[in-house]
C-alpha cells in the first residue's frame, strides 16, 4: 500500500520541479487585495510549516515518540482565514486548523509554533497549552481556548462567547477578556454540520440575530467532502445554509489563497459592522487519512484519492506567487526543504523533553489556581430596600426554600454585577416553580436571561459568558434535561482547565431542579432520580441542600467557588422541598427557615456537612429529599422505640466529604444510608465503598435506595422510592437484631 503522505510530498516537489502548477480560475488577484508579495509570502510559509508539522507527526508516530493525532492537510488556507482577522478574535477551531494558529502566531512577537506544536506531538510535560494532556491547538495569548472536541460540541460556547461581547459592552463586567468590537471564529468539518449540535448552534445564532441581538460570530465550514469515510452529497453543504434566517451566507474556494482571503476579509467586515452571524463556506480537500493509521484506499476509489491529491493547496499557493512573481518554483521548494529539516532539528530536541509520570503530575489542573479574594461590593441598604419592597417585611419570617433561593440570586446579583443568569421561562413567567420570580422585574433582560427551549444552547451560553468575565447561573429546567446536553459539561465546560493546564476556566454555578417525590406533576422527566451522569464528571462540584436555610448558605459558598477558585459548580435543587413547609405535621412549618441576610455573612463551606443528633447507636447517612424523610422517622424511632440516632446530611456530594463524614460517624456502631437515588449509579455506592474501606471500619453498614426503576406518573410517583418507614423497618432491623 502506498504511503500517501509520501506521494503528496513527492507531488509537490516535482510538480513544482516541471513547473506543473494549476491553473487559477480565481478572479482574485494579488492586487485585488491588501496584501503584498511579502504577505503571500509569509502564507506559504505558515501553510509549509502546518503541512511539514503533519509530515512529522507521523514520522514520531512511527519511532514511538509520537502519538495519535489529526492533520491539517488539504485545510492549510485557514492561514489566508487567520490573516484576515485579528488577533483579540476569539478563536474556536477544527482540528485542522493548525495553519491558522501558525498564521495568528506571527501576530504576535515571541511565538515559536513549531517548537510548541512538537511538544503537544510529543505529549510533553512542556507543552504550553495542554501541559501533555492531549495534542490539542490553542493558545492562552493567541486567543485560541484548547479543543478536544470533534462533533462540533465547540459550536454552542462559541455563539455563548459571541453574545458575551454585545453584553460586555452594556454591562462591563470588570474582567472582561474581549473588546467591545471583537468578533468570534468557529470552524469545524462539512460532516460536524449534521451533528444536533451545529444545528442547535446555528439556529440559535440565528434566533438571536432574528431579534436584533450583536451576535458577531463567524462559521467556518471546512467542507472537505468526507467524513471519516462518509462522502458529503454534493452540494449538501450551501444547500442546507445558504438561506438560514438571521445568517448571511459566504463562499470560497478554499484550495486559492487569495480567494479564500479575499472571502474571508468580506465576512470579517460585514460581521465586524453587522454584529450579525456569518457562514464562511470553505471547499477544500482532505489529503492522507482521517487521522493516525486511517486508509482512504478503504472507503474510497484510487481515482478520487489522486484527484483530492492534484488538488494541493500548495500547489495553489505556490501558483499564485509564481504569477505574482513573488518567488520561483525553485526557490519554493527551497523554504519547503529547509522547513522540513528545521522541524527535524526541532524534533530531535523536543523528544527529550520531560512527559508526565505521576497521577498527581496529570490531575494538577483539573482543578484551576485560586485567585486573590475579591472585594466585596458593599450593598446600599436603602437600594436593597427598595429593589426588595415587601419582600423585606417577608425575610422576618420563616419561609420555604424556593422563596429563599430567589432572595438569595437576588442579594448575590446586587453584590456580584458579574452575575448573568440564563435559562428557559426564568425571566417573567419566574419559572416553573416561580424560583426565579421577580428576578427578571428586578434587573432586567441583559441580567435574567429567557432562552429558547435548548439545553446545549443554555449550557454553551454559559461557557461563552465565562470566557468573557461574567459568572454565569444557568438553569437546567428538570434534571432529565440535562441529558440533551451533558456533554457542554462533562466534554466541554468541565474539561477546559485540564486541557489548558489551567491556562483557560469558565467558572459557572449551573442550577438544576430535579430529585424525586413531587406530587401531581411529572412522571420521570420531572421526578429524575440519577445524579449518575454528574458523579463521575472529574473536577466539578456537586451541591445539593436539603432545606432553604442551607440552599442560601451553600448557594452563596457556590458563588465564592466560582468566582475566586474558578470551579464549575452543580447546583441541584430538590424539588419536592421547594414549597414544604411542615415536617411531621401540618401546619408545624418545621421545614421553613429564617432568611439569613448578606450582612450576616453566613454560608457553608464546601465539603462541612450537617449534623442532627448525638446518638451512637446509629447513625443515618443521607441528603435532600432522603435528609428529610430521615428527619421524620427519627421523630418515630426517638418517641415510639427510644432510639436515639445522629442524622448526617451529605450537602456536598461531589467531592465527597469524606473525612467529615468518618469523624461525625466515628463513635456510631450502626450506619444506615439512605439514598433517593437508584441503586445503581447512585451516592450509596460511593459512601459503602468509602465506609468498607475505612480503617475505622468497627461498624456494620446497610444501605436503602430507590428501586432500578423510572419513576412513573399518578398516585404510585413515590413506590419506588424509599420512605420514612422504610427508614424506620431498616434502622430497628439494625439496632434490634
Amino acid at each position: 500500500m502506498l504511503d500517501r503522505a509520501k506521494v503528496v510530498h513527492q507531488n509537490f516537489i516535482d510538480r513544482l520541479a516541471q513547473c506543473d502548477l494549476p491553473t487559477r480560475n480565481s478572479l482574485v488577484s494579488l492586487e485585488d487585495t491588501d496584501l503584498n508579495s511579502c504577505n503571500l509570502i509569509e502564507l506559504l510559509d505558515s501553510q509549509i510549516l502546518s503541512r511539514q508539522l503533519d509530515r512529522i507527526a507521523k514520522t514520531l508516530q512511527a519511532e514511538g515518540e509520537g502519538f495519535y493525532t489529526i492533520g491539517s492537510s488539504g485545510h492549510e488556507n485557514m492561514a489566508a482565514v487567520a490573516a484576515a482577522f485579528r488577533l483579540d478574535d476569539m478563536a474556536f477551531l477544527h482540528y485542522r486548523d493548525a495553519a491558522f494558529q501558525i498564521q495568528r502566531s506571527k501576530m504576535l512577537p515571541g511565538q515559536t509554533p513549531a517548537w510548541d506544536m512538537l511538544l503537544s506531538f510529543t505529549a510533553s510535560a512542556d507543552d504550553p497549552i495542554s501541559g501533555g494532556r492531549h495534542k490539542v491547538l490553542g493558545s492562552l495569548p493567541l486567543f485560541i481556548p484548547p479543543q478536544t472536541s470533534t462533533i462540533a460540541s465547540h459550536l454552542p460556547k462559541a455563539v455563548g462567547t459571541a453574545y458575551s461581547i454585545g453584553l460586555a459592552q452594556r454591562l462591563q463586567p470588570v474582567q472582561q477578556k474581549l473588546p467591545d468590537d471583537a468578533v468570534v471564529i468557529c470552524s469545524f468539518g462539512d460532516a460536524s454540520a449534521n451533528h444536533s449540535t451545529t444545528q442547535g448552534a446555528i439556529n440559535t445564532a440565528s434566533w438571536t440575530s432574528y431579534q436584533n441581538v450583536p451576535m458577531p460570530l463567524v462559521f467556518i465550514c471546512e467542507d472537505n467532502g468526507i467524513g471519516i469515510s462518509t462522502q458529503t452529497p454534493k452540494g449538501w453543504i450551501h444547500a442546507a445554509f445558504a438561506n438560514r434566517p438571521g445568517l448571511k451566507y459566504f463562499s470560497c474556494n478554499g484550495l486559492d489563497v487569495l480567494d479564500t482571503y479575499a472571502a474571508s476579509c468580506e465576512v470579517e467586515q460585514y460581521v465586524r459592522k453587522a454584529r450579525k452571524p456569518a457562514f464562511l463556506h470553505l471547499k477544500c480537500v482532505r489529503l492522507y487519512g482521517h487521522a493516525g493509521p486511517d486508509a482512504p484506499s478503504a472507503y474510497l476509489s484510487r481515482e478520487e484519492i489522486e484527484s483530492a491529491e492534484r488538488n494541493d493547496p500548495l500547489l495553489y499557493t505556490a501558483a499564485a506567487i509564481v504569477e505574482a512573481d513573488s518567488l520561483n518554483a525553485s526557490q519554493i521548494v527551497d523554504r519547503y526543504n529547509e522547513t522540513e529539516e528545521r522541524l527535524l532539528r526541532i524534533a530531535a530536541e523536543v523528544v527529550k523533553r520531560p512527559k508526565l509520570q505521576t497521577s498527581e503530575q496529570v490531575m494538577r489542573s483539573l482543578i484551576p489556581e485560586k485567585l486573590p479574594a475579591l472585594p466585596r461590593t458593599s450593598i446600599d441598604k436603602k437600594q436593597r430596600e427598595k429593589l426588595f419592597g415587601r419582600d423585606i417585611n417577608e425575610m422576618q419570617k420563616n419561609q420555604h426554600m424556593a422563596r429563599m433561593i430567589s432572595w438569595a440570586l437576588a442579594d448575590l446579583m446586587l453584590e456580584h454585577p458579574q452575575i448573568i443568569l440564563a435559562g428557559e421561562d426564568i425571566g417573567p413567567k419566574g419559572g416553573v416553580y416561580n424560583v426565579t420570580a421577580k428576578l427578571h422585574k428586578r434587573f432586567g433582560a441583559r441580567r435574567v436571561i429567557n432562552t429558547l427551549l435548548d439545553e446545549q444552547s443554555i449550557l454553551g451560553l454559559a461557557i461563552g459568558l465565562a470566557h468573557n468575565g461574567f459568572l454565569p447561573i444557568p438553569e437546567i429546567q428538570f434534571l432529565a434535561y440535562l441529558h440533551n446536553a451533558e456533554d457542554q459539561l462533562r466534554g466541554e465546560a468541565a474539561t477546559l482547565s485540564f486541557f489548558s493546564d489551567g491556562a483557560y476556566t469558565n467558572p459557572m454555578v449551573i442550577r438544576i431542579a430535579g430529585l424525586g417525590y413531587q406530587k401531581g406533576f411529572g412522571g420521570h422527566f420531572h421526578n429524575d432520580n440519577s445524579l449518575a451522569v454528574l458523579r463521575d464528571i472529574p473536577g466539578i462540584i456537586i451541591a445539593c441542600p436539603g432545606n432553604g436555610g442551607d440552599a442560601v448558605k451553600m448557594l452563596r459558598e457556590c458563588v465564592r467557588l466560582a468566582l475566586e477558585e474558578q470551579r464549575v459548580v452543580v447546583f441541584i435543587e430538590p424539588i419536592a422541598l421547594y414549597m414544604t413547609r411542615d415536617l411531621h405535621e401540618p401546619g408545624d412549618g418545621l421545614w421553613t427557615y429564617h432568611y439569613p441576610s448578606p450582612q450576616e455573612n453566613k454560608s457553608i463551606s464546601l465539603g462541612q456537612i450537617g449534623v442532627y443528633g448525638e446518638g451512637t447507636e446509629l447513625a443515618i447517612i443521607s441528603y435532600a429529599n432522603g435528609y428529610y424523610l430521615s428527619r421524620q422517622a427519627e421523630q418515630i424511632l426517638h418517641q415510639t422505640h427510644e432510639l436515639n440516632i445522629r442524622l448526617i446530611d451529605l450537602r456536598w456530594l461531589a467531592p465527597l466529604p469524606e473525612t467529615e463524614i468518618l469523624e461525625a460517624i466515628s463513635q456510631c456502631s450502626n450506619i444506615l444510608i439512605v439514598d433517593e437515588c437508584r441503586k445503581t449509579g447512585s451516592q450509596s455506592e460511593a459512601l459503602m465503598t468509602l465506609l468498607q474501606e475505612s480503617t475505622a471500619n468497627t461498624f456494620r453498614v446497610k444501605r436503602i435506595t430507590a428501586d432500578d426503576s423510572f419513576i412513573p406518573l399518578g398516585k404510585a410517583a413515590t413506590v419506588t422510592l424509599p420512605g420514612r418507614d422504610h427508614i424506620v423497618q431498616a434502622a430497628l432491623e439494625m439496632t434490634r437484631s
